[in-house]
This record gives structure tokens, C-alpha cells and sequence, in this order.
């Protein structure tokens, strides 16, 4: 059956079949527009665990999600499919993440690696395979943007994305990051991890392609971020979220608030969206949850505003999503997909 019959065939107001892909779609991945790649790591996390199962969880839980959306009606005709669930990786982050909480409680004790030869060495390893880990997901997304896909990346935590932005700046020769985060994960080699979920966004500025970095709802970070920020000169703009709320409480809209946003970003956006950034109330599970942050709704209408703007986003992730029994992470985090995965199709004007 063809893609063509496939849409044909297909009630979208009926249960999510057996045998289906992502949202309970018939598409494979070869068929898709749209191709989600899964990273199941978590090996550098500094707080609670268990991102690394956020990609099966979410991938669970999209089978229930509802596929009518208005600002993109009949968005399931455009194709998603998510790819299989790299096994290998998963069973390396399982095995380097005993290690790295062994590593880190001798920091906690105020151990220095530089004299602990068994801390190096396993600092060592871990960066090496942080380092493979970032190899393989630019290999894997620069052969689905080289077939002309667009590509989504479902973490796992927020260290995952480094090698799509490796890829994407192979193929464009400047765009920006919209990062909505609570954290603004501009650490230097946080506890010794090159590659650390807490230093995505210092190594993604190490691409010179990065032309700009919007951070939104952020929250919790430290001094020497700050001073970064500041010293980025005007490379790296955040809005923090003490002052969006205050400027909300002052009767600025939040429609106001997002074109001023968007206003800094250039033509051609990634967004890298770290479920912390919502409020914690939506993701109690997810590693480090901080008080306050963005609803769900308003996150969107943030996302959506790029692509309203006429801008174009040219990928995104979602990370951090820890799922429990509950399931409650893994369903927001699958209506978030969703819903961003319709506005970047939007955003390249397709039409399903």
C-alpha cells in the first residue's frame, strides 16, 4: 500500500491500531514528511533520573492523542512517523549513568578528580561517549534532512540536540535557537561532562552558524551564566521569567509579550524545548522541576508565533520528559510533540 492508499484508508477519528507509528499513523519513516528521531540518553543528569525512557513513554502515549488540530487542519495527512528506539544506545546510557552517580556523589563529598585516578578515568569515558553519542545523532538526522525530511528530536535529556545543531549548520548558513527551558544550561563542562544536559546551550554557541539565542522562561541559574548572558553582547537574549510575569502583572498581554520575543530571532529557527520550561505542575517528574514557568497553552502560542511571523523552523526536540506510573509527563510531552510537529510544518507551508 502507498502512501496515497494509506491516506486513503485511514480513519483518523478511530483508535491507533496495532502495528502503527507515532500517533497511531500508518506512515513509516521512509514514507513520513516528518521524522521523529528518539535518543534514549541520560547518562550526565545532576538530579532525578529517567529521561532516558521519555522516547518510549511518549511514544506510548501519542496513541491516544486526538489528530484534529485547527491551525493545521488535517495535519496528519503531512506524515509523521518516529524512528525505532535505538536499543544499543539506551543499554550505553544505562551502563555510563551508574558510573557518572558514583562520579558525582564523590563530588558532592568534595573529592577532586584531579586526585582521584578512578574519577578520571571515568570522566574519561564518559565524555568520550557523550562525544560518540553527539556523532550519531548528527549522522542519523543529516540522513533524513539530506532526503529532505523535516526532523523532530525526542530526548532524553536536554544534552541530546548538540549533534542536530551540527547537522542543520551544515545546511544553513545562519539561523537561531529558541530555547524554552527553565535552566539556561550555559555551563562550562558542568561536574567535568563536556557534554552535560546543564551545558547544551554553551557548546551549541560554539557553532558559529548560531547566530542568536532567545531563551524563554528562564529560571533557575547561576553567576557565571549570567555574566555570560551579559557578555554575549546581544548574542544570547533572555527573558527571564521573573520579569515576564512582572511585566504580565503590569497588564503587558502575553500576545505582546511573544512578538517581542520572536522579534530577536532571525528568519530561520530551531526550537529546543526543555519540558522544565513548562510549569511543574505539567511535568512533576522530569529531573530537575523549578516553580513557575509557562502553561501549556502559552508555551505553544509562543512556538506558533515564529511560524506566524513568517519565519521558518527548521527543527526542534523536546527533552527531559521522566516518565512514572502515572503516564501524566508522557502525555503532556506527547500533545507537545504534536502540536509543534503541525506548527514547523506550517511554518514550510505544507499542505496536508
Amino acid at each position: 500500500m502507498n502512501v496515497h492508499e494509506k491516506i486513503a484508508a485511514f480513519d483518523p477519528n478511530d483508535l491507533g491500531r496495532a502495528g502503527s507509528n507515532l500517533f497511531g499513523l500508518p506512515f513509516t519513516p521512509g514514507e513520513a514528511r516528518v521524522v521523529v528521531i528518539p535518543v534514549p540518553w541520560e547518562v550526565t543528569v545532576s538530579y532525578g533520573g529517567g529521561t532516558l525512557h521519555g522516547p518510549r513513554a511518549v511514544y506510548n502515549a501519542s496513541k491516544q492523542v486526538d489528530l484534529f488540530d485547527p491551525y493545521l487542519p488535517d495535519a496528519w495527512k503531512v506524515g509523521v512517523a518516529m524512528e525505532p528506539i535505538p536499543v544499543r544506545l539506551a543499554a550505553t546510557s544505562r551502563s555510563l549513568r551508574g558510573k557518572a552517580e558514583r562520579y558525582i556523589a564523590k563530588l558532592e563529598r568534595g573529592i577532586d578528580p584531579a586526585r582521584d585516578p578512578a574519577m578520571r578515568r571515568t570522566q574519561a569515558a564518559i565524555n568520550n561517549a557523550c562525544a560518540a553519542m553527539v556523532d550519531d545523532v548528527e549522522r542519523r538526522t543529516a540522513r533524513r534532512l539530506d532526503q529532505g525530511k523535516l526532523v523532530a528530536l525526542l530526548g532524553g535529556d536536554h544534552s541530546t540536540p548538540l549533534g542536530f545543531l551540527k547537522a542543520l549548520a551544515g545546511r544553513h548558513r545562519s539561523f537561531g535557537v529558541l530555547q524554552i527551558d527553565a535552566h539556561a544550561d550555559l555551563r562550562d563542562a558542568y561536574e567535568g561532562f563536556t557534554y552535560s544536559h546543564a551545558s547544551i546551550m554553551f557548546n551549541a554557541l560554539r557553532i558559529p552558524q548560531i547566530k542568536r539565542l532567545v531563551q524563554a522562561g528562564i529560571r533557575d541559574y547561576c553567576q557565571a551564566e549570567a555574566e555570560l548572558i551579559r557578555a554575549s553582547k546581544g548574542r544570547v537574549v533572555t527573558w527571564f521569567d521573573r520579569d515576564l510575569k512582572q511585566q504580565l502583572y503590569r497588564g503587558r498581554t502575553v500576545a505582546a509579550l511573544h512578538r517581542a520575543i520572536v522579534s530577536k530571532l532571525p528568519d530561520k529557527v530551531y526550537v529546543s524545548f526543555d519540558i522544565d520550561g513548562l510549569d511543574p505542575k505539567l511535568c512533576p517528574n522530569t529531573g530537575t522541576p523549578v516553580p513557575g514557568g509557562f502553561e501549556f497553552e502559552e508555551a505553544v502560542q509562543l512556538v506558533q508565533a515564529v511560524a506566524d511571523s513568517g519565519r521558518t523552523i527548521i527543527g526542534l526536540d523536546i527533552n527531559e520528559v521522566s516518565p512514572r506510573k502515572d503516564e501524566w509527563d508522557a502525555n503532556v510531552g506527547a500533545r507537545l510533540l504534536f502540536r509543534l510537529i503541525n506548527i514547523m510544518a506550517k511554518s514550510h507551508r505544507i499542505r496536508p
